[in-house]
């Protein structure tokens, strides 16, 4: 391994999360492919840096077509001034506005990422959608849930909530490379693991819709060759009810 400090420090956490998450990644991965299966979408949901997790599961190469960001005006990293994003997720009342706006239907499932799992747009989305019928997974720190307060108005945490838990088994803080003579650590696992946990879970998805003869609706490159005719194909089955067209 290289002699760098983040992936020295990096690498056992990932390697925590892929022996600790199998099972959950294969319970969330059935959820997917029964999803697309019975024709209905997967929506992911983020706020702050938390929503790269959501871009990086929607409209990219190897991605599941079926599968919606929800990345709304105020909760993502173009936010300006950026220090309103922070207040905007701990707003109580707007989750419910977005899950109305988002038109998320029973028969679909919602991936919530939140590393602190504290704060309450988050708490709410997994809460409403639950009400209304629709499967909850949570990708989180519970290291760092456990180690905190919730901001939510009931008290609750993000993985009290969700009905399948996804651990990144990232430390409190997320930055994990400590310094001599400086107290603030840099070097960010949740967006590293988070991705590669989901990664791990679309292509356990494919092979489940392979293994029961469904051609999984995934993205090629658009750098390919003839890869335009092959997503438009897939994009217009579900033309109406993607978010990103």
């Amino acid at each position: 391994m290289a002699d760098l400090a983040y992936f020295e420090a990096l690498m056992p956490v990932l390697q925590k999360a892929i022996t600790t998450q199998t099972e959950n990644i294969r319970i969330l991965a059935r959820w997917m492919a029964d999803t697309i299966q019975n024709d209905h979408l997967i929506y992911v949901f983020g706020a702050g840096h938390a929503g790269m997790i959501a871009e990086e599961m929607c409209y990219r190469a190897g991605s599941l077509v079926p599968t919606n960001a929800v990345l709304p005006p105020g909760l993502t990293v173009n936010t300006r001034p950026l220090p309103m994003e922070t207040e905007m997720e701990r707003l109580p009342g707007l989750a419910a506005i977005l899950f109305s706006a988002y038109k998320i239907q029973p028969g679909d499932i919602l991936i919530v990422h939140s590393n602190s799992g504290r704060n309450t747009v988050a708490i709410e989305m997994a809460e409403i959608a639950k009400k209304a019928g629709i499967k909850v997974a949570a990708l989180t720190s519970i290291s760092h849930s456990q180690s905190v307060p919730s901001r939510h108005p009931g008290g609750v945490k993000l993985m009290d909530v969700a009905d399948l838990v996804i651990d990144n088994c990232g430390i409190p803080g997320d930055a994990i490379v400590a310094f001599e003579n400086f107290e603030q650590r840099c070097g960010a696992t949740s967006t590293v693991v988070g991705a590669a946990l989901m990664n791990a879970t679309i292509c356990e998805a494919v092979q489940i819709l392979l293994d029961e003869h469904c051609s999984p609706p995934v993205f090629q490159s658009a750098n390919l060759d003839g890869s335009d005719l092959h997503n438009q194909k897939l994009m217009e089955h579900y033309a109406g009810r993607l978010l990103y067209l």
